[in-house]
């Protein structure tokens, strides 16, 4: 558990300058996947109806377009300057390099050809092993492109632990867990409200909540971070 709680990658800029980087799990990146989806889609939809009453060039144009929407749509976004798809910006995500700099038009081509790669043998099967077999949560076209997809940093408005009592844990703690868990609340002031939930579902049986997610485990987490603290009611 405490490996899966650390998922920040430590890297160091050409300048010298050490930064974290906190990879995006593979829900996160699904949902942000469906929302660019369903953009491209409504797209295509519509002007397949605008031009279905012009016989073959209105058929070419969708073709053109689809082609677009298909190949072009994720690199042009990911080379503006928020290194984010629409999908990605809603769920507060971004494409960098390894080394934490934004992502090169080299690099950015490389990763999204790859997803033919990525989809075989079928369903993104090749994608979803290889982002659940590694810590960084990258597919094949990151490893080859030398990309993450992150997390953008926003600190939270106050402190996350403010309002939260200890609670305590459903089973013994390994000291190695306690250690993760209070990194984890020492952590969450700087995490997305998608990373900290995502993270505490991790932790939830500590809470006596496996295989539960949302807010209120998340709180419930927590608790238990607060207790192995030292602090009790």
């Amino acid at each position: 558990m405490a490996e899966a709680l650390d998922t920040v990658v430590a890297v160091e800029t050409p300048e010298g300058i050490l930064i974290e980087l906190r990879p995006a799990g593979l829900v996160v990146r699904s949902y942000a996947f469906a929302v660019d989806w369903g953009i491209r889609l409504a797209v295509l939809y519509a002007v397949a109806m605008l031009t279905a009453f012009i016989g073959g060039v209105g058929l070419a144009v969708w073709l053109i377009l689809l082609f677009a929407c298909e190949w072009l749509y994720p690199i042009v976004f990911e080379l503006k300057g928020s290194g984010a798809t629409p999908g990605k910006r809603v769920f507060k995500l971004k494409v960098t390099m390894d080394n934490g700099l934004p992502v090169t038009p080299a690099a950015s081509i490389t990763r999204n050809l790859l997803r033919v790669a990525d989809f075989l043998p079928f369903g993104f099967g090749f994608a979803i092993a290889s982002m659940l077999m590694r810590k960084d949560y990258k597919r094949l076209g990151d490893i080859a492109a030398g990309t993450m997809v992150v997390h953008q940093q926003k600190p939270a408005g106050k402190p996350v632990l403010a309002d939260v009592p200890p609670i305590t844990p459903a089973t013994a703690l390994a000291p190695r867990t306690q250690a993760a868990l209070i990194a984890l609340a020492a952590r969450a002031p700087f995490l997305t409200v998608e990373r900290l939930d995502e993270l505490a579902a991790i932790a939830a049986p500590v809470s006596g909540d496996a295989r539960r997610s949302g807010r209120r485990v998340t709180h419930r987490v927590l608790g238990v971070a607060q207790w192995a603290m030292g602090r009790r009611e």
